[in-house]
């Protein structure tokens, strides 16, 4: 698989159904000669602020936004990385702050900043947008910033967070999953203490493979830095991958699949609410989860299966019947616009392009959400950043990096997901609230993979202190505002709670 479209698969979210990351080799130590052609890096620029205002539920919110730099160091005390982050705070007593970041492994938190809960936003992601469209900022009216202080941190090697060591050394301190999870968890540590802010009420809010950190990095604060989040929330997480394995005897990689493709139908029949989402989820954890079980042994529930699949999904009968009622994502995403000449997105199957390529056996490009969001949010975040803020730097901002991803070692931990790590961290705390949100067209991170995670949990004496939520849309459910308005609404509540 190439490095691209590696990315493809897991940038946004690791994906279910389809081939792991071809990860690169094992880390060699760097000689000598190597940390010597280091190139030395300049100076990044001091911490720069500006002031600000923006408009939510009729009223004006102004804030300051802070721009700046916090050292990451190894056990000897030298810094090894400069990992940037952009701040919005509010004057006031009490404020709760809140920690956001993105996945990939490789993508900056752009996506949640000027997308889904910052102060301003940039349109992205949504079907018929252009690249080349103006990447002009405006008020968010879904941002959290009247409830909550935003901190938002842009890993290693994403936005403008930079190595300062040969990449061996880096693919060690940076691109591997537990260093990974260290080393941002002491970038929130450092920020509270140089901000005056260990006693305030703290959050973490991580999408896609950042839902992945999230509970990993609530457990290492809590466990080994001596800092406890108030509430988590999980948006889109790459959170239980080894339900994707063994499709050949086990159903849940199917029931993964089928509630979104379900989900898409009745969106474009004009049905999707939540009553029928319902129904698609009963229907999937019983008669088509046990049909699936039977297999051969039951002929006519299999046949009863594959004619509700159909007219489920909508799609040519005959290609439900030759996948046997298992519906894989690409080939679906292929399936379903055949006729038009389009593809569908994995991260959002409602919103298509045209296939470049649509005679080959296998999809040739990539998706037609990822490349689409890089080109806005990279402009608009360059612009806010060096001239808006005035953080003069002369150097690439990585929205998404494929070399990031491409560098990556995953190793058993990545497998493994950051179930262990939710169940620990709430059983420890009683008071922590998690809140894990999906978009039910999203085919990269499918919202049933956490609802049947999340069934499967124990109370510890109060069940809604962990839940899914689900919203009309895909992986980034929040470029449509009714859901980002609904996943604001939500989000208030729990910290109200507090």
């Amino acid at each position: 698989m190439s490095p691209r479209a590696t990315l493809a698969a897991l940038l946004l979210a690791a994906t279910s159904l389809v081939h792991a990351p071809a990860f690169a080799d094992g880390d060699k130590p760097a000689d000598d000669k190597a940390a010597k052609e280091q190139p030395a890096l300049k100076d990044l620029p001091p911490d720069a602020h500006v002031k600000q205002s923006t408009h939510v539920d009729g009223k004006t919110v102004s804030y300051t936004v802070t721009v700046g730099t916090l050292p990451v160091r190894d056990e000897n005390g030298k810094t090894i990385a400069d990992v940037v982050f952009t701040a919005y705070t509010v004057d006031g007593k009490d404020r709760p702050v809140t920690f956001a970041m993105n996945g990939g492994p490789g993508a900056a938190s752009v996506y949640l900043n000027l997308g889904a809960i910052g102060p301003k936003r940039v349109r992205f992601g949504l079907q018929d947008d252009s690249s080349s469209d103006p990447a002009t900022l405006v008020d968010n009216a879904g941002t959290w910033l009247d409830f909550t202080d935003l901190v938002f941190i842009d890993p290693v090697g994403t936005g403008f967070s930079r190595s300062r060591v040969p990449e061996a050394e880096a693919k060690k301190q940076f691109y591997e999953t537990e260093a990974d999870i260290h080393y941002l968890s002491r970038v929130i540590y450092d920020w509270l203490l140089h901000n005056h802010r260990m006693n305030s009420r703290k959050y973490l809010v991580g999408e896609s493979y950042g839902g992945f950190r999230g509970p990993r990095v609530t457990h290492y604060l809590q466990t080994q830095l001596g800092v406890a989040m108030n509430g988590v929330v999980l948006v889109s997480p790459y959170l239980n991958p080894t339900m994707n394995d063994n499709g050949d005897v086990s159903p849940m990689p199917w029931m993964m699949t089928l509630p979104s493709i379900a989900a898409a139908h009745l969106e474009r029949e004009k049905k999707l609410n939540a009553q029928n989402m319902r129904d698609v989820i009963e229907y999937t954890r019983g008669e088509y989860a046990s049909t699936l079980m039977r297999g051969r042994t039951d002929p006519d529930g299999t046949e009863r299966m594959i004619q509700k699949v159909t007219q489920m999904t909508g799609l040519d009968p005959v290609f439900v019947r030759r996948a046997g009622g298992r519906l894989e994502t690409q080939a679906f995403l292929r399936e379903v616009y055949r006729a038009e000449g389009k593809l569908g997105s994995r991260y959002d199957s409602n919103v298509t392009s045209f296939d470049p390529f649509p005679f080959d056996p296998t999809q040739r490009n990539n998706d037609p959400i990822l490349d689409s969001i890089i080109a806005p949010t990279t402009t608009a975040m360059v612009d806010f950043v060096t001239r808006t803020v005035g953080w003069k730097v002369d150097a690439r901002y990585n929205a998404l990096s494929y070399d990031v991803n491409k560098l990556w070692d995953g190793g058993d931990e990545l497998r493994k997901g950051s179930v262990e790590q939710l169940r620990e961290a709430v059983a420890i705390d009683p008071k922590l609230r998690v809140l894990i949100m999906h978009g039910w067209d999203d085919l990269s991170c499918p919202f049933m993979g956490s609802v049947l995670t999340v069934d499967q949990m124990p109370a510890m004496n109060d069940a809604t202190r962990v839940q899914v939520k689900e919203y009309p849309g895909g992986h980034m459910f929040y470029s449509r505002p009714d859901s980002q308005q609904a996943m604001r609404d939500d989000v208030r509540a729990m910290y109200s709670s507090h």
